[in-house]
């Protein structure tokens, strides 16, 4: 189980709004029946890795297909085996939890 986290930002675009382009990009993900979260500075997904390396393929050339002359992609990749589940909501569960106990 791979938790990733995607933030994709065009560049050359004329305009600093870029939510018709995060839009498009989530329309992506939706499609492909992943797990996300939309987040303030990107979107996290969760499932197989070899499920969601291809969505961020598709996700990164969204952009250059709307117009956009540069695109900047950032990715970061949580790929946790032989651990059992571990997910959106398990990650945030086990740190409050431990918030909670004090330790």
């Amino acid at each position: 189980m791979a938790v990733v986290e995607i933030s994709v930002a065009p560049l050359g675009t004329g305009t600093p709004g870029v939510s018709s382009y995060v839009a498009a990009c989530v329309a992506i993900v939706v499609d492909s029946g992943l797990t996300y979260q939309l987040n303030p500075m990107g979107t996290v997904i969760e499932g197989d890795i070899d499920e969601i390396l291809p969505v961020l393929r598709r996700m990164h050339e969204v952009p250059f297909d709307c117009g956009a002359e540069r695109v900047s992609t950032l990715i970061k990749i949580d790929d946790r085996r032989g651990q059992g589940h571990h997910g959106l909501q398990g990650e945030g569960d086990s740190v409050l939890n431990k918030l909670q106990r004090g330790s």
